[in-house]
């Protein structure tokens, strides 16, 4: 597990996706009576992936999820190139649609929140970012003169801008006038630090403590190891917020399953009702290609839904 988390960093691969790789193969190896993947190979693969699909039923994701993870154990830790693995049964991959909020809805989910978790909500809808690019916003990457948000590593390892609602402004600023006071008592106590991306704590050794690289969302709790033999806070834990919107969904009445990922998709939808171009769309959500922005097309109120029953024809 040493040697694949090394090469997973080597690769500069999400932190996210480190955890998923080492996940399915202590599964893998688990499935096989805890045989060592050297002594194993296609036949064992392929039982396993077989077995995901037929007993466990999992999605066909999850399934290519488990398949790259041990494709990347065999050939960057153990050098050993797989055939192509041409006897596993496939999960059945079934095209869904993904779940909407009209602007009434999310208005309602919304006045049910309140507090930092109510605000990452917000932003979740008003800039269409993903739970974990909110969290890990720096306070440099909201830029408030030029109305946008500054998404760095975002997925893909990807950087990219997208729009700061102008109705959040305030409420942001009033936040983060918190959040400095509470960083300037911390650093008074000796503490401050956050975590920086790559090797910048050894470039900038001093970076961490500085107010730009803080949290937008920093944790309640100061913590002693964010950098070796620091003290500071992490952001937000995911959950947190998780939590406060499954509870605020079931508050306000609705019946759809709303996550926080459900914010993304009404951001996306409710732009393109708006009239605005695909490709604007494309590059605020950060997709790598339009045919994944294209889902959004299928939920608005035209093409399908757009046609009138005959029952409701006079």
């Amino acid at each position: 597990m040493a040697a694949m988390r090394r090469e997973i960093r080597l690769r500069h691969y999400s932190r996210r996706t480190e955890e998923a790789y080492v996940r399915w193969v202590v599964r893998f190896v688990r499935f096989q009576g805890m045989r060592h993947p050297g002594e194993m190979g296609k036949a064992e693969v392929e039982g396993f992936l077989s077995w995901l699909a037929e007993t466990r039923r999992v999605a066909a994701s999850t399934q290519t999820q488990a398949l790259a993870a041990l494709l990347f154990l065999y050939k960057y830790v153990l050098r050993v190139e797989l055939p192509w693995l041409d006897e596993v049964v496939r999960a059945p991959k079934r095209p869904r649609l993904p779940v909407v909020l009209s602007r009434g809805e999310v208005r309602r989910v919304l006045e049910e929140m309140s507090g930092v978790e109510g605000l990452v909500a917000a932003m979740l809808y008003g800039s269409g970012l993903r739970l974990l690019e909110a969290l890990q916003l720096r306070v440099k990457d909201v830029d408030f003169t030029r109305v946008r948000v500054i998404v760095r590593a975002g997925k893909g390892d990807r950087d990219r801008q997208t729009m700061l609602a102008d109705s959040l402004i305030p409420v942001l600023e009033r936040h983060l006038a918190r959040v400095k006071a509470r960083h300037e008592r911390d650093v008074a106590a000796g503490a401050g630090w956050v975590p920086l991306p790559g090797a910048l704590s050894g470039k900038f050794p001093n970076a961490g403590r500085e107010w730009g690289w803080q949290w937008v969302f920093p944790a309640g709790r100061v913590l002693g190891d964010v950098e070796p033999g620091r003290r500071g806070r992490w952001h937000l834990h995911p959950t947190t917020v998780q939590r406060a919107v499954t509870a605020a969904v079931r508050r306000s009445g609705i019946t759809k399953r709303a996550t926080c990922h459900t914010f993304r998709h009404s951001f996306a939808t409710h732009l393109l009702e708006n009239r605005y171009d695909i490709r604007t769309v494309q590059e605020l959500l950060g997709h790598r290609d339009v045919s994944t922005t294209m889902i959004y097309t299928h939920v608005l109120q035209q093409g399908v839904m757009g046609v009138r029953s005959p029952l409701d024809v006079e």
